[in-house]
């Protein structure tokens, strides 16, 4: 029996001395439902918070309920709103509006925050009230016809605007008539009539429409989202309307802000440069113009260099500014750089090869602007040089334009360089038979090569005997040139004085061929010199 006793002593001991634990474990399981509890927000606005369930409702449904119908209650369409009031039941607190319960507390409810259900319903009833009040102001009928009468007087005064900017721009337009009339002059440039009047109000009132629509985009994008602005159904979307606007304008104002050191860097790179071609360009017109002189390097050679430095220069400039362009790290940019250069290298490579063979005939200097060459079987005069082509006039003032990679493939005669350097030969050929000495035709050949307008004294004309035929002699007469210009004239010339000097003569010219009987026929020469023989 005392066993007995002493073991109830120990138990209710042992009980009491758990009361405290289990105090704390209740306290330290109600914080982390503070915690944890699910908050009430409607627009952005955290009325209270829900840390229980009920019945089959967890706490987030009750938080949900809760919110749908403090909505619906704002928003009704009233003139007159119910009341709002709290209804003590056996086990539940309701917080009501009119005949319908808003929220019910238990006593889950006020063990969560350590209050009793009144406490805690009159907690809740201040937050829900004010809320209600707010969005009956807001949603309300006299509100509404408020809101209607203020979008109204918004769309007027748009409509207005709308009105007035194209008033303005027609009476606009008619000025710029009537300025066509009066005041605007042709704009010339180098004797070139750029834009006539009748050009120029065209372009003045293309540019007043577009003006005016601008202006109409500006005010509709205030007044559209202002319209918007002024029903709460709607705000969101006022908001969302201007945040298409403003947020791109900050952007790229943000950008041009972060963007002014790389433009002054780009500023800095390009003065550099241009200041440098400058001083190149200086230093080519020097040499261009035989003021400076430089071994080894020629003076036509001053103008093409010049375009190469300058062209590498600018080359090296856009490599520098590229990394500080805005964008040029992004996917897209990186995109049509490849895009274009997969371009100019599949469709500039006959392009690169005639401007290389451009450059590399420009510092072989075959030939230069005005020489007479020969280039294959086209001869005629160089009349331009660009790194790309070569353009020939022949003696028939036919304009050929030649490729230079065909240039460096094929063989080129240049006769005004040789006839400016040591004199160029000209030479024809003449036949004659063997019964005329030798010395004769000599004689004869350089006698009219002499008297040939262009032909040289010094160095004397010289003849060639280069073949022997059956019948006749071959004569080559060569005479030194020192102008190339009119090479045709020339030999047209010569051909002319030999034709005269071996008929002058009594002899006949045996080439080209033809046949002649020698039995007392008359000699092949026009008949007054066979009369005078």
């Amino acid at each position: 029996m005392r066993k007995q006793i002493l073991r109830c002593f120990i138990v209710s001991a042992l009980a009491v001395c758990a009361i405290p634990s289990l105090a704390r474990a209740q306290a330290d399981s109600l914080h982390t439902a503070e915690i944890s509890g699910v908050p009430v927000v409607i627009e952005d606005d955290t009325l209270l918070y829900i840390y229980s369930g009920q019945g089959g409702l967890t706490a987030e449904r009750r938080a949900e309920n809760l919110r749908q119908s403090i909505l619906q209650a704002g928003k009704k369409l009233t003139f007159g709103g119910d009341t709002i009031h709290i209804e003590e039941g056996l086990y539940l607190t309701d917080i009501m509006y009119g005949e319908d319960v808003l929220f019910s507390i238990t006593d889950r409810d006020a063990e969560a925050t350590g209050l009793s259900r009144q406490e805690l319903a009159r907690q809740y009833f201040t937050p829900i009230s004010t809320k209600i009040e707010t969005l009956r102001k807001a949603y309300g009928v006299v509100q509404t016809f408020k809101q209607a009468g203020l979008f109204i007087l918004v769309l007027a005064v748009q409509v207005a605007l709308i009105w007035l900017t194209n008033y303005a721009f027609r009476k606009l337009r008619r000025k710029i008539i009537r300025l066509k009339q009066t005041k605007l002059k042709p704009i010339v440039v180098r004797d070139y009539e750029f834009l006539n009047t009748r050009q120029q109000s065209i372009v003045l009132i293309f540019l007043s429409k577009i003006l005016k629509w601008i202006i109409i985009l500006v005010q509709l994008t205030f007044s559209v989202p202002m319209l918007f602005s002024i029903f709460p159904q709607t705000k969101s979307i006022a908001i969302t309307l201007f945040s298409y606007v403003s947020e791109p304008v900050i952007m790229i104002f943000r950008s041009i802000v972060s963007y002014i050191p790389n433009l002054f860097i780009i500023a800095i790179i390009y003065l550099c440069v241009r200041y440098t071609i400058k001083g190149i360009r200086y230093i080519s017109q020097e040499i261009e113009n035989e003021k400076l002189k430089i071994n080894g390097f020629y003076p036509d050679w001053a103008k093409p260099t010049f375009n190469i430095i300058r062209f590498l220069l600018y080359a090296f400039m856009i490599a520098m500014i590229y990394q500080y362009l805005p964008g040029s790290q992004s996917d897209i940019f990186k995109g049509i750089s490849v895009f274009v250069g997969l371009i100019v290298s599949l469709g500039s490579t006959t392009v690169i090869g005639n401007i290389i063979a451009g450059f590399i005939i420009t510092y072989m200097r075959p030939f230069r602007i005005g020489d007479r060459i020969k280039l294959n079987d086209t001869e005629g005069h160089v009349i331009e040089k660009t790194p790309f082509v070569t353009r020939l006039r022949t003696p028939k003032n036919e304009i050929v334009t030649i490729p230079n990679a065909f240039i460096m493939s094929s063989h080129t005669t240049n006769f005004s360089a040789s006839a400016r350097e040591y004199g160029l030969i000209i030479h024809t050929d003449v036949g004659a038979g063997y019964e005329v000495p030798w010395q004769q035709v000599h004689q004869l050949l350089i006698k009219a090569a002499l008297e040939t307008p262009g032909v040289q004294a010094t160095p004397k004309p010289f003849v060639l005997e280069t073949n022997l035929a059956e019948s006749y002699s071959i004569y080559q007469i060569n005479a030194y040139i020192k102008n190339a210009d009119h090479l045709s004239k020339t030999y047209s010339d010569l051909n002319q004085r030999i034709h005269d000097a071996f008929q002058d003569a009594g002899l006949e010219l045996l080439l080209p061929h033809y046949y002649a009987q020698r039995d007392g026929n008359p000699l092949a020469i026009p008949p007054e010199y066979q009369k005078n023989k």
